[in-house]
């Protein structure tokens, strides 16, 4: 597993920052600290001290011990379209896209190595096999998926020049007023908490066009374009406007009256060319389980 750290991480140890941002809070910052002791973990090709300060451009490499590969598991897959070289998945609610160094199973990635085996790319590393973006474990939808590194770089490739369409669904508290309207802020990691990133000045540039479908007593159900695609954008940019996205209890203000598991965000809609032909594919699913359940309790 590699990372480069960017000038918002500056200046966080190293053990704080891989406890919280590599394994979404789950990993163990006495885990990494063992880690780092033993030489797993490496900056510039170095091994340093847990308290080790990162500044922005230092490379870091985990190479996991034999205990921590990643194995084939039998998980169904919700295969939305395929071919030879990609194919685009919807994932569940639930479910992490790839493994952290604590939570080797049950995720997309486990999946795809027991259907594909070698047959994904693998740019990112074993961790992440065939992923080329990520969703939030509890947020669910479609995904890209490459299956060898020409249609990876291909496709990171035509993301990074904006020629990818990513829309979500979402049900977020209070009443929007506006129709569509577009959130300019930049986003950057919370230095008080790494696991989190907030908006502020400094941050990288980040734009979001939400778009209101349907306006509820106290919710409103909304569409929210990705222009730009930084770590839990949407979540970020709606709770910075006093919208928090429905029982989203990292960003919002706890949990609403109808529970779900988290919050209730989907990626609904993605166009992207095709690798080798260019030819614009675009898929689109109906709302899941979670969105539905509370569609329906709002509209009664």
């Amino acid at each position: 597993m590699k990372l480069v750290a960017d000038e918002f991480t500056s200046g966080i140890r190293i053990d704080t920052f891989l406890a919280s941002a590599i394994g979404e809070g789950s990993l163990s910052r006495s885990k990494i600290q063992s880690e780092i002791k033993k030489g797993a973990v490496l900056i510039n090709n170095k091994q340093v001290k847990p308290s080790y300060l990162l500044k922005e451009g230092d490379v870091i490499e985990f190479e996991p011990s034999e205990d921590s590969k990643i194995l084939p598991e039998n998980i169904p897959l919700n295969i939305v379209w395929e071919d030879e070289n990609m194919l685009v998945v919807n994932k569940p609610s639930g479910m992490l896209t790839h493994p952290t160094t604590t939570e080797k199973s049950g995720t997309l990635v486990n999946a795809l190595l027991y259907k594909y085996g070698e047959n994904l790319s693998d740019i990112n590393g074993e961790y992440r096999r065939g992923i080329l973006h990520r969703l939030d474990r509890n947020t669910s939808g479609l995904l890209m998926i490459a299956k060898n590194n020409e249609a990876h770089e291909y496709l990171v490739n035509a993301m990074k020049a904006g020629k990818t369409e990513k829309k979500y669904l979402a049900v977020v508290k209070g009443i929007i007023n506006e129709d569509e309207f577009t959130i300019n802020k930049p986003i950057m990691r919370n230095p008080q908490q790494p696991h989190k990133m907030m908006t502020g000045e400094g941050g990288k540039e980040s734009i979001s066009i939400v778009k209101v479908l349907k306006r509820f007593n106290d919710a409103t159900f909304i569409e929210v374009q990705l222009i730009t695609g930084r770590t839990h954008q949407i979540r970020v940019h709606l709770s910075s406007i006093n919208h928090p996205v429905y029982n989203d209890t990292l960003y919002g203000f706890g949990k609403m009256k109808i529970k779900t598991e988290e919050q209730v965000l989907e990626s609904y809609k993605l166009s992207f060319p095709h690798p080798y032909v260019g030819e614009i594919l675009s898929f689109e699913i109906t709302p899941d389980e979670k969105l539905e359940k509370v569609l329906k309790y709002l509209s009664s």
